[in-house]
C-alpha cells in the first residue's frame, strides 16, 4: 500500500511510502482491540479503594443489649453493620486490577487499529521534522497546517526528540510517542494518527514479529 507523505506545511511532497498490508492492512480484529484496550485501562487503575469491615471498626465488642425480651431484633455489638458506624459488609478491598495477554493477541490489536485508522483515512504520513527550541507556537502550525487544530492527534516519532515532546505537552488534545511506545488506546483514542516517516521502520519490525 502506498501513501503520500505531506510535509510540515501539509503539503503533498511528491514522495510517496510503501506501507506493509501485513500491518495496515489487515481485517481488524474488534476482540483483540477490545481485550488491549480493557487491560490498557486495567492497568490505570490504583486499586487502593479500602472500606473498614466489621473486626476493623472502632467500638465495644460489649453485648449492647439483652437477648430477649425488648421487642426488637437481637444484636451483640455496636459494630453491626445494620447499625450506623457499624461495619461495612462485603467492602471493598486494595487489589491489582492488572491481567495478562499473550503478546501477539497485543500485536494484533495494535494491527487492527492501524488499518482501522487507514480506512477510515485518518492516517497521515508527514516527513520527519525537528526544533532548534522548544516552540508551543511552531507546534500548533504544524498543526493548524494539517486540519488538526481542534482533533486529538498522536503524531508518533522514530525516536525520542525532547524538543517536538516539550512544544507538545502542553497541548491536551495532542500526544507525542515514540514508535516503541504506542498502545493500542491511544491510536484509537486519537482523531489522526500522525507518522513521522522515521517511525514507519520501527512500527513495521515490532508489529511483523
Amino acid at each position: 500500500m502506498e501513501v503520500k507523505v505531506l510535509d510540515i506545511n501539509g503539503k503533498d511532497t511528491g514522495r510517496k511510502v510503501q506501507l506493509s498490508d501485513d500491518v495496515f492492512a489487515i481485517e481488524p480484529n474488534k476482540h483483540a482491540v477490545y481485550l488491549d484496550v480493557k487491560q490498557y485501562l486495567a492497568n490505570q487503575r490504583q486499586g487502593t479503594h479500602k472500606a473498614k469491615e466489621r473486626a476493623e471498626v472502632t467500638g465495644s465488642t460489649r453485648k449492647i443489649k439483652k437477648q430477649k425480651g425488648t421487642g426488637t431484633a437481637r444484636a451483640g455489638s455496636v459494630k453491626n453493620p445494620l447499625f450506623k458506624g457499624g461495619g461495612t459488609v462485603f467492602g471493598p478491598r486494595p487489589r491489582s486490577y492488572s491481567f495478562k495477554l499473550n503478546k501477539t493477541l497485543k500485536r494484533l490489536a495494535r494491527k487492527s487499529v492501524f488499518s482501522q485508522k487507514v480506512n477510515e483515512s485518518d492516517l497521515i504520513v508527514l516527513e520527519d521534522f525537528n526544533f532548534e527550541t522548544p516552540s508551543t507556537k511552531k507546534f500548533i502550525t504544524i498543526l493548524n497546517a494539517l486540519g488538526l487544530e481542534n482533533k486529538k492527534s498522536l503524531f508518533v516519532l522514530g525516536d525520542s526528540n525532547k524538543n517536538v515532546y516539550l512544544s507538545s505537552r502542553n497541548l491536551k488534545a495532542s500526544n507525542v510517542v515514540t514508535n516503541s511506545e504506542l498502545s493500542t488506546y491511544a491510536i484509537l483514542n486519537a482523531n489522526k494518527v500522525v507518522l513521522l516517516e522515521s517511525s514507519l521502520e520501527g512500527i513495521e519490525q515490532n508489529l511483523s514479529k
